[in-house]
């Protein structure tokens, strides 16, 4: 059986194994598979990976990252010039549109503006992240391409699911509702459960993806 104890300690070394971030200063805590990170690291960059890490531990059903970023040194940034190298980041990568914009203050980057699929706001947002004296990335940019039937939407998930050699369609279920996309069901990693969600954000017209997925071992 697997308890609490076992689940902390995995997560703790596997922390301090990935060479990252710096995981001295980060405090792991367990509850039923339930992981919370507590401390601070250098970068957002580092807080991302540290979350990603523990989610790849065995027996980790959740984790919640309460983790700060604490900028030091010559890393700490003026407002208008983090600005401007965010904008440089954004306009050098291909994958972000020009409608993309975004503000700054205290280091906080919030993403403005339209996109037509997720996957160029999740680049937006880990282009953003990955900027120097960046500590959180808030992203308000909006999905604009027009929506198609609903019923369109969920026969073309759940035959994305049976083409993924990682999932087991059978186990998950969808909803779909004026662009809204409600993925319910249990999978056995946090890989299978990334795909899944990476599945329901990829069809065409989809503008906001409910994630009720569970990670069961």
């Amino acid at each position: 059986m697997v308890t609490n104890d076992d689940v902390r300690r995995w997560v703790t070394e596997q922390l301090y194994w990935d060479p990252k971030f710096d995981s001295t200063a980060i405090a792991v805590s367990a509850e039923d598979g339930a992981i919370t990170l507590r401390g601070t690291v250098g970068s957002l960059r580092e807080k991302r990976e540290a979350q990603k890490s523990a989610e790849r531990v065995y027996g980790v059903k959740s984790v919640k990252n309460d983790l700060s970023v604490r900028i030091v040194g010559s890393h700490g940034r003026d407002d208008a010039e983090l600005r401007g190298d965010v904008l440089q980041a954004l306009m050098l990568d291909g994958v972000v549109p020009s409608s993309i914009d975004a503000r700054v203050e205290a280091g906080w980057v919030t993403l403005t503006g339209t996109a037509d699929w997720q996957f160029e706001r999740d680049e937006a947002e880990l282009v953003a992240g990955n900027v120097t004296g960046v500590v959180a990335v808030d992203d308000e940019v909006e999905l604009t391409a027009p929506s198609p039937a609903a019923g369109d939407v969920k026969k073309s998930i759940k035959k994305a699911f049976k083409r993924n050699a990682k999932l087991d369609a059978d186990l998950l279920s969808v909803d779909t509702l004026d662009g809204t996309v409600t993925v319910t069901g249990t999978v056995g990693s946090w890989a299978e459960h990334d795909a899944a969600i990476a599945a329901a954000w990829a069809a065409p017209g989809v503008k906001k993806v409910e994630d009720h997925v569970l990670v069961g071992f």
